[in-house]
């Protein structure tokens, strides 16, 4: 039986990864994109792109309906990231409705074999400092903090309740993601862009986990192979503080280090203030309390699950950073 690979989100900074390597491994690849989606040229070539919105049942559906004689399996990467912690129902509609929709075109379509679904660290309840964050089967959006991830917790709920009942679906979290050919430039790309700019002139005493996004890429392909149903596995690497992040930075772009680190307490003091001013004005602070959050808390996850089962494997900080720079160098972005 002949074999594709059905990838939502594809256009986007993990999604297009995953469809590289699957593409480079030989693989047949379906990609749903949103129409006239630009980082849509960006996937490699031999990938067949389907235009689509998750939110349509309709779209969906058509993105499952393979030719005779193959199957297919389901990597589940779409959804809309925000680092606003406020409720947005068009976050709940994508990230939760679509995921309801991939559910029940997986349903009506026995030929598609497996879904990986692609959840968040964020979707688990945080563990108090020093513990190390592991899987766990309790999803409970009002045991998380943001919109996004309570968005995750209720998807990824969703999935494991399918599992449960027989749909062969797996579950992982990623945490925060770094690397080349980010053509998005996300938050974490867009930090590092400031840092070695100079544009940053302090940092917050906190600390962030990020996986490579090759890394990451690599473990959903592996959960798609060895991942079993109605399981978890956290996707993370090494917590680093922001401090020794930096440092790794300037050592690798040859930039200057951030020089100051406020204390989380002092830095939240200031947000608040920054958010009400911005509030009164309109406009949008230049640093909030939830990003003081993320970076306050406990950001010590344990991959050690997905080592044993899918032989994942995360490379070091400097060679992931020194892969960055050397990416937005050629992209002329710094």
């Amino acid at each position: 039986m002949n074999e594709i690979y059905l990838v939502t989100g594809a256009a986007g900074f993990l999604g297009s990864n995953i469809c590289r390597e699957l593409i480079e491994n030989g693989k047949k690849v379906r990609a749903f994109v949103l129409p006239n989606d630009k980082s849509a040229k960006y996937l490699p070539q031999g990938v067949e792109q389907l235009e689509g919105d998750l939110c349509n049942i309709d779209d969906v559906n058509k993105f499952f309906d393979v030719e005779d004689g193959y199957e297919s399996i389901c990597l589940h990467i779409a959804s809309i990231v925000t680092v606003n912690p406020d409720y947005n129902q068009k976050v709940i509609d994508v990230n939760v409705g679509g995921t309801k929709n991939i559910i029940e075109a997986m349903k009506n379509h026995p030929e598609c074999k497996k879904l990986v679904y692609c959840s968040s660290t964020g979707a688990i309840p945080e563990e108090p400092k020093p513990n190390k964050i592991k899987e766990t089967y309790d999803f409970d959006e009002n045991k998380v903090v943001g919109c996004y991830s309570m968005s995750k917790a209720m998807a990824t709920k969703l999935v494991l309740d399918e599992a449960a009942k027989g749909l062969n679906a797996c579950v992982v979290h990623p945490s925060g993601i770094l690397g080349p050919q980010d053509y998005a430039i996300g938050e974490t790309t867009g930090v590092v862009i400031q840092i070695i700019k100079g544009e940053m002139p302090m940092g917050i005493a906190g600390s962030f986990n990020l996986c490579d996004v090759r890394d990451l890429a690599h473990g959903v392909i592996l959960a798609a192979d060895k991942g079993k149903k109605g399981e978890c596995y956290i996707l993370g690497n090494d917590e680093v503080t922001f401090k020794s992040f930096s440092k790794i930075l300037s050592e690798e772009a040859q930039c200057k280090k951030v020089k100051m680190f406020l204390p989380i307490g002092f830095a939240n003091f200031i947000a608040k203030r920054m958010e009400n001013k911005a509030k009164k004005k309109g406009t949008r602070p230049l640093m909030t309390t939830f990003s003081v959050y993320n970076l306050a808390r406990n950001n010590n996850f344990d991959s050690l699950k997905a080592k044993k089962e899918l032989g994942y494997t995360t490379r070091p900080y400097n060679e992931t950073i020194r892969d960055e720079v050397k990416w937005l160098r050629q992209e002329g972005l710094i």
